[in-house]
């Protein structure tokens, strides 16, 4: 197969897990006989400092002409100024509107070694799998906005069509598992949830075969805490689904375990880690490469159709935890490219063992 394949290493730790998942990429595409181009562009905080655009035209002709966009992180304190007119944030914002990419999907799974990272007892922790779809282009991120010396709003908006979209989405996604989707709103109090959920109901009569229930997002917040497993795929807007994500990411141990996956229509993706770009540790190889690496192996199931090789990648991840070669923040003292090349040898010794097999 061939593929191009957009990096946009981004800011902070950001080039250093994107190398390491393009690393894995390069990897597959050699055993397996495929050709993957990459073509690295700027975006954020660097973007910003370059070329005084948080989005360049070029980045972003780039990203629609691509397969894939694997993305590292944006944003860090020289950027931090609430009032500046460029912001590294608005960069992503602006590249998810433009690739009309509107379900981000959030797999949360906890590796039973790493149960004494999270703040939950492991009997809370046990087949923890979930799948949270969160509406991305849409609600209080996009809405309208006015400021004035004492007031200041944020429209929160959404249409039925971008409502049933990601509904779709979810309840087909929930047909490949465990067939039960949770549909998160607040619709005792805003009427953007009334029409969410209203609109939810409806396209879930198109799945009979799965199962619904709805919760109030406060509800849930202490739900994820209190009983994790006892939820599959879980369908949100924007705001709730960002919330939610970061809370749902402690009970995994790390954000640097966590991928996502960014999709609209087509098969074209945006794939990245949810954790920030970590100024701090940034140049210091403390970063974890492991949610960079997950996300590729994402980008390999839904832009490219190569569901041996994600499941491989996946796989090769789960050696590298089983075996204890980690990163700082999961109590290891492996740095980005120990863990990186742990992978890359994971993967190499199951293609060996199959081979001989």
């Amino acid at each position: 197969m061939k593929a191009s394949i957009v990096v946009l290493p981004g800011d902070g730790i950001g080039p250093e897990v994107t190398a390491a998942g393009v690393a894995v990429l390069k990897a597959v595409a050699e055993r397996g006989g495929h050709e993957f181009k990459f073509a690295e562009h700027g975006i954020g905080g660097i973007a910003i400092d370059t070329f005084n655009d948080p989005l360049p035209s070029a980045t972003l002709e780039a990203c629609k002409g691509a397969d894939a966009v694997l993305l590292g992180a944006v944003g860090g304190p020289k950027w931090s100024d609430p009032n500046a007119k460029l912001r590294p944030e608005q960069g992503l914002l602006g590249l998810r509107a433009a690739l009309g990419v509107y379900a981000n999907l959030r797999p949360v799974r906890v590796h039973p070694k790493l149960t004494a990272f999270s703040p939950l007892k492991d009997e809370k922790l046990r087949n923890v799998d979930m799948l949270f779809l969160r509406e991305l282009t849409g609600g209080a991120y996009f809405g309208a906005k006015t400021r004035t010396a004492d007031t200041a709003t944020d429209e929160c908006k959404y249409t039925v069509a971008e409502v049933e979209r990601i509904t779709r989405r979810a309840f087909a996604l929930a047909r490949s598992r465990s067939k039960r989707v949770t549909s998160v709103d607040k619709a005792n109090v805003l009427e953007t949830s009334r029409l969410w959920r209203s609109t939810v109901v409806r396209v879930a009569q198109e799945f009979p075969d799965v199962a619904l229930e709805h919760q109030l997002v406060d509800s849930m917040a202490m739900l994820l805490l209190t009983r994790p497993n006892s939820y599959d795929v879980i369908v949100t807007e924007n705001l709730f689904g960002d919330i939610l994500t970061d809370e749902a990411a402690a009970l995994a141990g790390s954000l640097g375990l966590l991928p996502s996956a960014s999709l609209g229509d087509g098969k074209a993706g945006l794939y990245e880690p949810i954790h920030g770009s970590a100024p701090d540790i940034a140049g210091k190889g403390l970063a974890n490469p492991l949610g960079t690496i997950l996300s590729a192996a994402l980008l390999l199931r839904h832009s490219l159709g190569l569901e041996k090789e994600a499941a491989a990648v996946e796989a090769a991840v789960d050696a590298v935890i089983e075996r204890g070669t980690l990163t700082r923040d999961l109590g290891g003292s492996a740095s980005t490219t120990d863990v990186t090349a742990a992978v890359l040898e994971s993967l190499s010794a199951s293609a060996r063992a199959k081979e001989a097999a």
